[in-house]
């Protein structure tokens, strides 16, 4: 997928008395894609009212919405991207290195520190509650096949968080054939692109939360699986998509949460050191570490023993201030979590004892 970027040049900076930013105008990033494994189904996009398209002419949402995706960047490795000398390795240190703030920018993040962070939102049960969307589904796809759900703490568990494969086969144990389960999991999907937008509801203090950093100027993202049209047109209804100033979503192409991390990062132009990553998902928080963000998590999906790692848990967004955010990075200063070269220090030689210095 091709992902247009609002970002300075990756190559040299033009001779001028300024200095720009090193970062493309428009960042082609193209993934380079995996052969899709024949257990996951493909999608089509959806047109009038044939049985792989859903409501509205909407497109169907992708399968990876449903399913466990990779963390990413275990190692700081990212993503490829093409250029006209060929592929080019996008990975956390190249863009902690190339997104590095210039003179003019120092001086202003200086009067106005807030402005050189960048937040980044997740979707689901951070930005839109989803959950109980997904049970309301998963009760109306039982009914359509005859089935009952039981109402057990473990499967609504399973229900909200486990992909639909493993649910349909390891859980409800409704199907054992690939073609039904294949058949579930495109309704499912129709299911679920059908009420979102009847369902979009934004988490409570989210709304106070963006217009407070709104007005201290810092730039949000929001990252998602779903389809860019569906989600752009969910934040509208909910009034919230003025306050973000870039989306990631499936026609980004990022293959792991990391990786969406990054391409937020690269399209607010701010180096992914200086992000803070809003997550309700220990997966999530794990990514936004190897990623060298700070992570806050959002109690209630898990509870506070589950997101132990994250560098802030809150139970609510109308805990925060925006002071919160220059905490984050005060205990270790401006250059907290930038690469460090170790010193080695040489050791004195020792003095050698000779038959005169014997008495």
């Amino acid at each position: 997928m091709d992902c247009n970027m609002r970002s300075s040049s990756l190559l040299p900076a033009p001779p001028t008395g300024l200095r720009v930013s090193n970062f493309p105008a428009k960042l082609r990033l193209q993934i380079l894609k995996r052969p899709t494994p024949a257990k996951h189904l493909i999608l089509s996009k959806a047109s009038g009212s044939n049985e792989n398209c859903s409501k509205n002419g909407l497109p169907i949402i992708p399968n990876k919405v449903f399913m466990e995706e990779a963390i990413g960047a275990e190692y700081g490795e990212g993503f490829e991207t093409f250029r006209l000398d060929g592929p080019l390795k996008v990975d956390v240190d190249f863009l902690n290195d190339k997104l590095q703030e210039g003179f003019l920018q120092r001086i202003r993040y200086a009067m106005k520190p807030d402005e050189a962070f960048g937040l980044i939102f997740s979707w689901d049960n951070v930005v839109n509650d989803t959950r109980a969307l997904k049970l309301n589904i998963w009760k109306q796809l039982a009914i359509e096949e005859g089935q009952e759900i039981p109402e057990d703490c473990d499967m609504q568990k399973s229900l909200l968080y486990a992909g639909v494969d493993h649910v349909l086969s390891k859980v409800l144990l409704w199907k054992n054939t690939k073609s039904e389960l294949d058949r579930l999991k495109l309704r499912f999907s129709q299911l679920y692109s059908e009420n979102l937008l009847n369902h979009s509801k934004p988490i409570e203090g989210l709304e106070e939360w963006l217009d407070a950093v709104s007005t201290a100027r810092i730039p949000c993202a929001v990252v998602s699986c779903l389809d860019r049209r569906i989600l752009v047109e969910a934040l509208e209804q909910m009034d919230l998509k003025k306050y973000f100033q870039a989306i990631v979503s499936e026609e980004d192409g990022m293959e792991s949460i990391a990786h969406r991390f990054l391409s937020a990062a690269i399209k607010l132009d701010r180096k992914p050191s200086k992000c803070v990553v809003f997550e309700d998902d220990p997966r999530g928080i794990t990514a936004a570490h190897n990623c060298t963000m700070m992570a806050v998590a959002l109690i209630g999906s898990h509870p506070a023993y589950e997101l132990v790692q994250a560098d802030l848990a809150v139970a609510s967004f109308n805990e925060l201030s925006v002071i919160n955010l220059r905490r984050l990075f005060a205990h270790k200063g401006s250059t907290f979590m930038d690469l460090q070269k170790q010193v080695i220090e040489k050791s004195p030689p020792k003095r050698k004892l000779t038959i005169d210095t014997i008495f």
